[in-house]
């Protein structure tokens, strides 16, 4: 009986140092001062993502989304498409959990749900835009929405 007691003691010791040395970590992202001055912008133009080859498309109007895109993201081309879906499928569900969730986050940052189904064929176009603005958002709000730090 002792026997067992201690093995317990020594199995909850451990699960207790393993919870508190694993415990979430808060990294703080490095952003630049250009970053930063696209981030203040005020101005809302709308971004429209969609492919010339699919009827898809979504309509961003977040202040300082396009300038971002265009000078700081990556660059078309430098993520490959199912880079982007796995990443998009993982980001969509995580956001779409929130939205349910109003009184335990922001429902002035997640307002609608995104329609995104994993087996279909948005194109490179879309899902490269969508992926930078979950990418612009986590930065911009200081938000996580997938197990990956949010880098440029």
């Amino acid at each position: 009986m002792k026997k067992s007691v201690l093995s317990n003691v020594i199995i909850y010791s451990l699960v207790l140092i393993c919870v508190i040395s694993c415990g979430t970590q808060k990294e703080t992202l490095d952003i630049s001062e250009k970053e930063k001055t696209v981030f203040a912008s005020k101005s809302e133009d709308a971004v429209e993502i969609s492919d010339d080859n699919t009827e898809y498309e979504i309509i961003i109007i977040e202040p300082g989304f396009n300038a971002w895109l265009q000078s700081i993201a990556r660059p078309e081309g430098y993520y490959s498409q199912s880079f982007l879906e796995n990443r998009n499928q993982i980001l969509v569900t995580n956001w779409n959990q929130r939205v349910l969730l109003p009184n335990q986050y922001n429902p002035n940052l997640y307002e609608l749900q995104i329609n995104y189904d994993q087996n279909v064929d948005y194109g490179y176009e879309v899902n490269y835009k969508l992926y930078n603005y979950f990418v612009f958002f986590q930065r911009k709000y200081n938000q996580r929405l997938g197990p990956f730090i949010p880098r440029i």
